[in-house]
């Protein structure tokens, strides 16, 4: 007997994965949780029935939210993530030696419950004593934060239930004034494929753009999104993301990568005109 698991990416089109067994299903105050195994992408976690990492393709997501900006900023210290239980970003932050503190601060505790105990590949950078985890609302914890943080990575999931607060005009307004007078914050931005899913991206640029000075997204392959493919925000008080990027610099800290290079970080910055024409549409509005 075979056994799919199935997410429909919009009304016509679905990512149907063939699974072994399910390892785990739960349901917090916030969210379904489960977790299968597969063959095609080993373990993957599935929230409320969308996948947010597998084993095969989370390495890309989390280099690339990690490492575009750490080659551009050159003194990142203290850093916040705003979700990330999964501790994947903090596993990658972890192998910068300057780095002195990372706060993690996620609502849903069950959820990084279930990635210690199933990916203790993943989160075992929840442990490092140089990471703080917060059982927190991303927007609650920021209010009271003042340039705190050289680096903030909003790591969570889609703008829709308990989340959708880190992704109003408010939450950007608060990573603006958390962060200090040349720091970064870096974002998922979505899929701009599908016409179902085009109103949120637009809706993000449109806020971030008014929120920062310099403002630009870019762009990864990541399988099991929709349509495989995926944008990032980066929004910053000081450093653009390509003409103050310094690869040699990058490349002499020997960082352990599978998905990001130097080469790769300057043309994730060159994106499809459609979604050009896009994201010109809403700085124009």
């Amino acid at each position: 007997m075979e056994i799919w698991f199935s997410k429909f990416h919009t009304s016509n089109v679905k990512l149907s994965v063939r699974i072994d067994k399910q390892l785990f299903s739960g349901e917090s105050e916030y969210q379904r949780i489960d977790v299968f195994e597969s063959q095609e992408f080993g373990k993957f976690v599935s929230l409320d029935g969308d996948i947010v990492f597998s084993e095969k393709d989370e390495f890309i997501y989390d280099e690339m939210v990690t490492h575009v900006p750490m080659a551009v900023h050159p003194n990142v210290r203290d850093v916040l993530i705003i979700g990330g239980g999964d501790g994947g970003v903090a596993k990658e932050l972890l192998q910068y030696p300057l780095i002195r503190s990372i706060d993690v601060v996620e609502t849903d505790k069950l959820f990084v419950d279930v990635c210690r105990d199933i990916f203790p590949e993943v989160s075992c950078g929840l442990s490092d004593p140089r990471v703080k985890v917060y059982y927190d609302d991303g927007l609650r914890f920021l209010r009271n934060k003042k340039e705190a943080y050289d680096l903030i990575i909003n790591d969570s999931t889609d703008p829709f239930g308990h989340t959708e607060g880190l992704f109003t005009k408010e939450f950007y307004g608060s990573c603006y004034k958390a962060l200090r007078s040349d720091g970064i914050m870096v974002y998922q931005h979505g899929s701009p494929f599908y016409d179902e899913d085009e109103a949120a991206c637009r809706s993000m640029h449109r806020k971030v753009y008014r929120s920062f000075p310099i403002s630009r997204v870019y762009q990864a392959h990541i399988p099991t999104c929709p349509s495989g493919y995926w944008l990032f925000g980066f929004a910053s008080k000081k450093y653009h993301p390509v003409n103050d990027f310094k690869p040699a610099a990058w490349n002499q800290l020997k960082i352990e990568t599978w998905y990001y290079t130097t080469n790769l970080h300057t043309g994730a910055f060159m994106l499809p005109k459609y979604v050009e024409d896009l994201l010109e549409e809403e700085e124009k509005e």
